[in-house]
């Protein structure tokens, strides 16, 4: 398959899976929490039923590879190529009636995050990505991502999905850089990691993570010409504490801060 085959295929799924997604959005659907007692964490039917879209159609392209997905787990994750997916991240705010969620679909060649893409279907957004370029889709037109340069803290836009969701210990951490940003905002899921592409967002810290949650996100960053690392520097693919910044100055900042 040549890349450009491969490509609309990549949007192919996005296009199935939010049409089985919209239907769900703003509606009094059904949500089960799969934290039990213990938290709430959310799932929908629209959850589900996209997931199972992607799943069948990656089965009938690429019978070959393996898919990891949040609703319905792993199968062949050992093969050359690897599908991650998450078809809303941020529930929370998709049954809040918030526009802030996204189907993240990502591709893993060999351990490593080989492409990336986020769709939005409620604003019409997709923003996808290699690692050596990022793109951007939407009602005003196709354009090329690059994050902005930010050499200083101070001058730092901040985003967090929760500061609630961190440990204590986490969170003692995580507000060292807060307090040195010019600016933190909350609530946005991958939404926030796509505006950090786009240039409107330094930094995004965030802990807790599954690969499924960040793996798809990885080279839509790196190709708009950021970075994304664990809080220790090492690869972000496994999840865990993720930092992802625009200019790599800052990103050495903050992990001097979270590494306290």
């Amino acid at each position: 398959m040549s890349a450009v085959d491969f490509t609309r295929f990549v949007h192919d799924l996005a296009s199935r899976s939010g049409e089985a997604i919209l239907p769900f959005f703003r509606t009094a659907m059904l949500t089960h929490n799969k934290a039990g007692d213990g938290g709430f964490d959310p799932v929908t039917e629209g959850d589900r039923a996209a997931e199972m879209v992607m799943r069948r159609m990656i089965r009938e392209t690429f019978p070959a590879h393996g898919i990891v997905g949040e609703e319905f787990g792993s199968e062949s994750a050992d093969a050359e190529f690897v599908w991650v997916l998450d078809p809303i991240d941020g529930t929370r705010a998709f049954v809040s009636g918030l526009p802030v969620w996204g189907t993240l679909i990502g591709l893993m060649r060999s351990g490593h995050p080989a492409f990336g893409l986020m769709h939005q279907p409620f604003t019409r957004e997709r923003f996808w990505g290699d690692g050596q370029s990022a793109r951007y889709l939407g009602p005003e037109g196709e354009r090329a991502l690059h994050t902005r340069a930010c050499a200083d803290l101070a001058a730092a836009t901040v985003m967090t999905t929760s500061p609630n969701l961190f440990r204590p210990k986490d969170r003692k951490l995580y507000d060292r850089v807060e307090k040195q940003a010019r600016l933190a905002r909350y609530g946005c899921d991958c939404y926030a990691y796509c505006m950090l592409a786009a240039g409107h967002v330094d930094l995004v810290i965030e802990a807790g993570l599954q690969p499924y949650d960040i793996v798809a996100l990885i080279p839509v960053i790196e190709g708009a010409g950021g970075v994304v690392t664990t809080w220790d520097g090492g690869p972000a693919a496994e999840g865990g504490r993720i930092i992802a910044s625009g200019d790599r100055r800052i990103h050495e900042a903050a992990l001097r801060l979270l590494g306290a």
